[in-house]
């Protein structure tokens, strides 16, 4: 299926020039989650064609971005610029040959999901010698009485679900800012954990970087290494860091000030801000770097949410487009500065600090390409339930993989949106076809293209999973009918069924050797300790 509108093929030698030339870029791979993690390039970013029109907007907001397009040279590409070029999108290409052809020029391909900011994980581990204790070690200090706190650098969700005996949750970007009121003494060990490896090795240094007068460890591999070395994690802990005393923030803002100066971070005031989003030929993205409930609390009109030790853990999770702007807001200013000393030696050159929170309440409102399918083609609640009662409806559900698993639809069939026409194959349809998901969302927009591939009336259920539930209507995780495989979630290792331990070697394995292929590739632009 060839390129259409205003998009071309380009050549795996012309994308590698398009990331040493330092102009704006992003790199789109279309493909399913689970098929992008077992090969992609290093700075694509996962963004199936299945749910593009959700999140494309937030990660590539400008129209003029030049944007290549990532497939298995299989029409996905294609697909994706007619939804682009219709959204008024402008200067799109696709890698000739998808990602093989990458490979088959003799370049890197990566699996697993945010690698670029877990190879500067270990790069940083490598580069700074960031110290580090073994589970059994930290088991033995602890039986022994020794004088340590344990900090959980995850969200608090991650926290919840898992967590090191005594840890406290404390995210990345709040270290500097919480540590000197929870390790007063500076006798304490501070040991720094994560699920893994990243957000432990970048918490330690962050607080080494800071000139933390304790001595500062990760603790190596986090609760999988703790797990694998036969010890026991707790769940459902709430332990937080208290409010920040005077005391503790006024070190942390001298701690963060003298990175600030070291890293040439600037910082910028409303009126800046305004020219900045003025200037319509560069990217700017506004993230709020503080804590959730902050967030919620009231933050600067237009700032998405990216709690600062998330925004360099998963990158790419956030920031679309390559060369972008970033402008960090948090009023107390230590979590920004912290966040973009990380980002600037990461290699984005553009980081700026605005140092305030502002008072908006209200999110963003989310912006989704596409147009609304026809009211015709649209049913509610009771007369889906109607139709089920008289056994007229096939339904067919759009959620991701890991939601359908939870709940759906009682007989409805999974299914893969961009692979709708060969999932429809799979099963008997009876009477119309009803296509639902989380929220209705998807399966609105996918509603036009299912009519045109379904030999049968086709609908789409209006809210989706969540109407029907608050309808009174009756979900279940049992009698699932799988039209498709669950390609579209990459898992993580607890998630991964029987053989939850050997996954978490694996995983731990693949990290541990990212350093060597990003030094491979070459194009990482890593800029490690670099300052103004």
């Amino acid at each position: 299926m060839g390129m259409t509108h205003n998009s071309r093929l380009v050549a795996p030698s012309a994308v590698r020039a398009m990331l040493a030339d330092g102009c704006e870029l992003a790199l789109i791979d279309l493909r399913e989650e689970l098929i992008f993690s077992r090969g992609h390039l290093l700075h694509a970013r996962s963004v199936p064609l299945s749910r593009l029109e959700l999140s494309f907007a937030r990660l590539v907001p400008r129209l003029d971005t030049r944007i290549v397009l990532c497939d298995d040279a299989d029409g996905l590409a294609a697909r994706a610029a007619d939804v682009l070029t219709s959204a008024g999108y402008n200067n799109l290409s696709a890698l000739a040959g998808g990602a093989a052809a990458w490979a088959e020029a003799g370049l890197e391909l990566f699996s697993g999901v945010n690698v670029p900011s877990k190879a500067f994980g270990e790069l940083v581990e490598h580069a700074c010698a960031t110290p580090s204790i073994s589970a059994d070690e930290l088991d033995e200090m602890m039986r022994a009485g020794r004088d340590l706190v344990v900090l959980d650098s995850r969200p608090f969700d991650e926290y919840r679900r898992v967590s090191i005996p005594t840890g406290i949750d404390v995210p990345g970007a709040e270290l500097v800012l919480r540590v000197r009121d929870l390790a007063p003494s500076p006798e304490t060990l501070v040991v720094v954990n994560c699920a893994g490896r990243t957000r432990s090795i970048i918490g330690a240094q962050s607080l080494i970087n800071a000139g933390v007068p304790n001595a500062v460890v990760a603790l190596r591999n986090g609760t999988m290494g703790w797990t694998l070395a036969g010890h026991q994690c707790e769940s459902g802990q709430n332990r937080r860091g208290p409010n920040v005393s005077p005391a503790a923030l006024s070190w942390a803002k001298s701690a963060s000030e003298a990175l600030a100066q070291r890293f040439g971070i600037p910082r910028i005031d409303r009126e800046k801000l305004e020219t900045l989003r003025g200037d319509r030929t560069r990217t700017l993205c506004l993230f709020d770097v503080r804590n959730p409930e902050e967030y919620e609390a009231g933050h600067f009109p237009g700032a998405l949410s990216a709690p600062g030790g998330q925004l360099v853990q998963a990158t790419d999770q956030y920031v679309g487009t390559l060369g972008a702007r970033i402008v960090l807001s948090d009023d107390l200013e230590v979590r920004a500065l912290m966040t973009a000393s990380w980002l600037r030696q990461m290699g984005w050159k553009d980081v700026y600090v605005l140092a305030e929170a502002g008072h908006e309440t209200d999110r963003p409102t989310p912006h989704i390409l596409g147009s609304a399918p026809p009211p015709e083609l649209r049913i509610d609640c009771a007369e889906l339930a109607d139709l089920i009662d008289r056994n007229g409806a096939s339904v067919v559900d759009l959620s991701l993989s890991r939601e359908y698993r939870k709940a759906h639809i009682p007989g409805a069939w999974f299914a893969i949106r961009s692979r709708l026409a060969a999932a429809l194959k799979q099963m008997p349809l009876q009477g119309t076809l009803v296509l639902s998901c989380e929220d209705g969302t998807v399966a609105a927009l996918a509603a036009r293209e299912a009519a045109s591939l379904a030999n049968a009336p086709t609908r789409y259920l209006h809210g989706g999973n969540a109407a029907w539930r608050a309808a009174g209507h009756p979900l279940t995780a049992d009698h699932m009918r799988m039209a498709d495989e669950p390609v579209d979630m990459w898992l993580k290792p607890y998630e991964r069924g029987n053989d939850t331990q050997n996954a978490m070697r694996e995983y731990l394995a693949w990290e541990v050797d990212l350093l060597s292929r990003i030094e491979r590739d070459g194009s990482a632009g890593f800029a490690l300790g670099a300052g103004a």
